[in-house]
């Protein structure tokens, strides 16, 4: 099993980014997906993840700015990220879960730093 994000990058305060990670070695469609991330110095949290029938879950901190999103056609799930702000940076992590077969599997992250 393979989860390979990208999009990670620099970008100032109210700017936006989309980030992407794309599976392989599983059968997508039938696995949660969601995005965490972890800032220098702070465990890491959920930010957003997406069931297997589309249904959504977003942390408050960045509810109303950030959207996930899957298209099980293509194996990849998408994480677009608006109005960002410097408590954002982080690097993000991709994460695939199915509770039945006691799967659990990550990416190695992409970074994302705001600037103010």
């Amino acid at each position: 099993v393979q989860l390979v994000e990208s999009g990670g990058g620099l970008v100032q305060a109210g700017g936006s980014l989309r980030l992407s990670c794309a599976a392989s070695g599983l059968t997508f469609s039938i696995y949660s997906m969601g995005w965490y991330r972890q800032a220098p110095g702070k465990q890491r949290e959920l930010v957003a993840s997406i069931s297997r029938d589309g249904s959504t879950n977003t942390a408050d901190s960045v509810k109303g700015r950030f959207t996930i999103s899957r298209d099980n056609a293509k194996s990849t799930v998408y994480l677009q990220m608006n109005s960002l702000k410097p408590e954002d940076t982080a690097v993000y992590y991709c994460n695939a879960q199915h509770a039945p077969y006691a799967h659990d599997f990550w990416g190695q992250g992409t970074q994302v730093t705001v600037s103010s």
